[in-house]
């Protein structure tokens, strides 16, 4: 029978603020068993990292866990311990041993100044009484058993077929000599910093990290969240692989209901600081019962059906928030939406068909130079490597590759933001590459892009009013103040805001609602040309659903033509007439929205679309099967 590792009850943690008490965790319990993972999912706001926090004894003032208990099982048979009658010395004894953690973003959790091979040895010293070439030992078993370092014999084997192909002697080289080339290989990693490597390498060091000193519980916090989808793929299951292996208790937390049912076996749903509704992973998949679940479930676009606009969690249920702070939520019978037909979506294409290009893209190509030794360009890493496509008048073409592949170096080069090295860019037959000066600025009046951060784009000394009303300026559309106040105005009603908001910062939006006014603010100009690059990636899944129809009804509305960049393919097949798949700066793959995922001819497509979380009970029954 297997040991509970982990028992929380009544667990409440709050917040203070100018005299008003937030409760981000509200009276929530439950219980993690040896072996199991168990999937906290909810929107931001809903309270699921401030549990794992409060778990690792990490809540920071102005917050505190206010209440309930957090019962622990150091050891096998051993008595539990609740980790908050402990004083904050006792607690480290656990924290980053018998319980480890996976931030989501593992640039920010490694020191950039230090090697990875250092903080390694140093996390592992720090819980284990060990030398520091026993540390680095078990740092290089953790790098190889996430599959960042190969395992000595697969390195030596290679050593030996590439001396075997470049030796003119037909002798075999000596083990020492084979020795020292592994040993090289596995220092080489260990020395270098976390800015050499990619974001999903980053993660396997912290995963690495994290089991080294081989915890009871592990704690993931939305550690695919930034990454694609191949690379969230062979994390997920390079974490099922570690906690089968280890026998470990997982906590895995997102805002995605598709990836828990990828890797947990049971599951906690959290709105507004409560568990919701709980119970295994075919339970609330298969049959769920609270309308905020039916509604995360919905809200994902999904790859065999189109319905011509997504269901959102708004569309399950109602939420009035009494005087006292409680929350009555009641559920709501959603509207049956009609889905875009087959003769629909041909009558459509064909229709496009018969457009005159708006954009044309022949031969582009642009590189990033690499200096040599003595400063010198040596040679060009190409983003961006021969490509050719186009778009009608009114359509929608979506942009899809993993990260690297030259997707957003392509959308940022047709806005001449990047200088291409050569090749063509017919806007309206005229070419762009050229224009300078008040052409060019002419030009921006046409051409907009939608960035994936929304923070970021936003000045945040800027209202959100003066941010909409700058291009308005720049180009003196409007001959008042006042006029130009009114189509602020206009547009935030139109993007579902009120027109108050233009007096308000951007730090005191959702950031749902700050990409609301980031596409306010791409329709000043009246554009005909709208790039989303990555415009929903960051938002959780009922934001993100909203942003999407959001998107589509002002396409009608104002006859835009769209260029969709995402590395999610079910989100670009929703938005999209045609799709271009690109890998390494060129596109490897072009065809209708339908026939790429239905017939990819690809293997690289092939990938894309099999590494989508979908929260199928095919891809659930799967999973159990391994």
């Amino acid at each position: 029978m297997r040991q509970t590792v982990l028992n929380v009850n009544n667990l409440q943690v709050e917040f203070s603020s100018e005299g008003n008490i937030l409760k981000a965790v509200d009276n929530i319990s439950f219980e993690l068993q040896q072996g199991e993972t168990l999937g906290i999912v909810g929107e931001s706001g809903s309270g699921k990292s401030v549990t794992s926090l409060a778990v690792m004894g990490l809540v920071q003032t102005p917050g505190r866990v206010s209440g309930g208990e957090i019962w622990f099982r150091p050891q096998e048979n051993g008595a539990p311990i609740n980790l908050r009658e402990l004083r904050a010395e006792e607690v480290q004894l656990y924290r980053g041993g018998d319980i480890a953690m996976i931030f989501q973003e593992p640039m920010s959790s490694l020191n950039p100044v230090y090697t990875i091979g250092f903080q390694l040895v140093e996390a592992i010293q720090r819980h284990q009484n060990v030398s520091a070439v026993e540390a680095r030992r078990i740092a290089i078993a953790g790098l190889q058993e996430v599959k960042l370092l190969p395992s000595d014999e697969s390195l030596r084997q290679e050593y030996l077929e590439t001396w075997k192909q470049t030796s003119l002697r037909s002798s075999s080289p000596d083990e020492q000599k084979l020795s020292q080339l592994v040993n090289q290989h596995k220092d080489a990693m260990l020395e270098r910093y976390p800015h050499q490597l990619s974001g999903g390498q980053l993660q396997r060091v912290m995963i690495a990290m994290a089991i080294s000193c081989n915890p009871l519980l592990l704690i993931a916090d939305e550690p695919t969240t930034a990454l694609d989808v191949t690379v969230q793929a062979t994390i997920l299951e390079l974490l099922r692989e570690l906690q089968l292996h280890r026998n470990m208790a997982m906590i895995f937390i997102t805002h995605d209901l598709g990836l828990i049912a990828e890797i947990a076996d049971s599951v906690a749903v959290m709105y507004k600081g409560k568990i919701v509704e709980q119970g295994s992973a075919e339970q609330i998949f298969s049959n769920p019962q609270h309308p905020y679940t039916k509604g995360l479930i919905a809200c994902r676009p999904t790859l065999n059906r189109r319905p011509q606009k997504l269901l959102t969690v708004a569309d399950y249920m109602n939420v009035e928030e009494k005087p006292t702070g409680e929350l009555v939520i009641q559920s709501k019978q959603p509207k049956e939406l009609p889905e875009v037909t087959a003769e629909a979506i041909a009558n459509r294409l064909a229709s496009l068909e018969q457009q005159l290009p708006l954009l044309q893209v022949k031969d582009l190509k642009v590189g990033f130079p690499v200096r040599g030794v003595f400063g010198g360009t040596k040679r060009y890493t190409m983003a961006v490597n021969g490509v050719s496509f186009e778009i009608k008048k009114g359509e929608t073409l979506g942009l899809v590759g993993e990260s690297g592949c030259g997707k957003t170096t392509l959308g940022r080069t047709l806005l001449q933001l990047i200088k291409p090295m050569g090749g063509q860019i017919l806007f309206e037959g005229r070419e762009i590459l050229t224009l300078k000066g008040q052409q060019l600025q002419q030009l921006r009046r046409e051409m907009q892009i939608v960035f994936q951060n929304p923070f970021s784009s936003l000045d945040p000394r800027m209202k959100i009013g003066e941010a909409i009303m700058e291009p308005l300026v720049i180009h003196s559309i409007g001959k008042t103040k006042q006029q130009r106040r009114e189509r602020v105005a206009y547009l935030l009603e139109r993007v579902g805001l009120n027109a108050d908001a233009m007096n308000r910062y951007a730090h005191q939006f959702s950031g749902g609602q700050r990409q609301r006014v980031c596409i306010a603010r791409s329709l000043a100009l009246n554009p005909k040309f709208i790039i989303c690059d990555e415009s929903v990636s960051a938002l959780d899944v009922s934001v993100q659903a909203q942003v999407l129809n959001l998107l589509k009804e002002l396409q009608e509305e104002f006859g835009l033509t769209y260029i969709f960049i995402s590395h999610d393919l079910s989100v670009v097949k929703f938005m999209s007439d045609r799709i271009l798949v690109m890998n390494r700066g060129q596109i490897v793959e072009q065809g209708t929205a339908e026939n790429i995922y239905l017939s990819p001819k690809e293997e690289y497509t092939r990938k894309l679309i099999e590494s989508i979380p979908t929260g199928s009970a095919e891809r659930m029954q799967k999973r159990q099967a391994r």
